[in-house]
């Protein structure tokens, strides 16, 4: 016997967006820790987050972080082609330092011409500066080939870098598999007692989950990569609220450019 298929005669009023604001991820073929932590950080009823991944090979070298510059407007292209959105993220902290936040801007602007674009770098420089960080200390995950310039981006940007300490890993699968208790301990060692602010870098690593374990440790703000992005994230997407669960950042509004200039 046939099942009889009804159509239903109806006028359809379909919505501008299913979201209000759309978040795109550019994250790493072997990216473990990022759309997690905007899932819990960011994704909300207002705000979609959609990610599409770009191809990445270990070890973490320079020249292997370099290699994903010519994958970048084809991987932004891809999160909901030909639909616009509010704002794209690149999420490598490493590499955003070895290609550069304005040859990632670029190239991501390609393909989402109207997105705001977000680095972790750029991200975690202005984290600093709104907390009224001068003196920071660094936390990375990376070897000391990969952490030199890292400690040389955050020096141009104008921070004094107390102490600068590197785990000596190159494998980010690696990265996103140290423990929450270790993260906590190595942050505690990392921290020079002099510094205004702790920042932890790479998105692999879960940091952002025990940032309010290291802070009650530290008393001092410490901002992570995947925390600065999340922060400015939200507010790119014009969600202020503050949540200091998530860490003293997450207390902050974005401050205007012009400000940061000034900082």
């Amino acid at each position: 016997m046939a099942i009889v298929i009804h159509p239903l005669d109806a006028v359809l009023q379909l919505d501008t967006r299913a979201d209000d604001k759309r978040i795109g991820l550019v994250i790493l073929a072997t990216d473990h820790t990022t759309e997690p932590d905007f899932a819990r950080l960011v994704a909300n009823e207002r705000i979609g987050i959609y990610t599409n991944r770009v191809p990445y090979a270990n070890p973490v070298t320079p020249d292997n972080l370099r290699a994903m510059q010519p994958s970048l407007t084809a991987g932004a292209a891809l999160i909901l082609p030909d639909e616009a959105l509010d704002v794209v993220m690149y999420s490598c902290t490493s590499a955003s330092v070895m290609i550069g936040d304005e040859a990632i801007e670029r190239a991501i602007r390609a393909a989402k011409p109207d997105a705001h674009i977000v680095t972790p770098t750029m991200a975690a420089v202005t984290a600093l500066r709104t907390i009224g960080a001068r003196r920071i200390s660094v936390l990375t995950p990376y070897t000391v080939e990969t952490s030199q310039p890292m400690a040389e981006y955050f020096a141009a940007k104008g921070f004094v870098i107390d102490r600068f300490t590197c785990i000596g890993l190159t494998d980010d699968r690696d990265m996103a598999r140290i423990s929450h208790d270790d993260i906590v301990a190595f942050a505690r060692n990392a921290m020079a007692p002099e510094s205004d602010a702790l920042f932890i870098s790479c998105t692999a690593v879960r940091a952002a989950a025990v940032i309010g374990r290291i802070e009650a440790l530290l008393d001092r703000p410490v901002v992570s990569s995947n925390l600065a992005t999340a922060w400015m994230c939200l507010r790119l997407c014009g969600d202020n609220e503050p949540k200091p669960r998530l860490g003293q950042l997450m207390m902050w509004p974005l401050p205007a450019a012009d400000a940061l200039l000034e900082a």
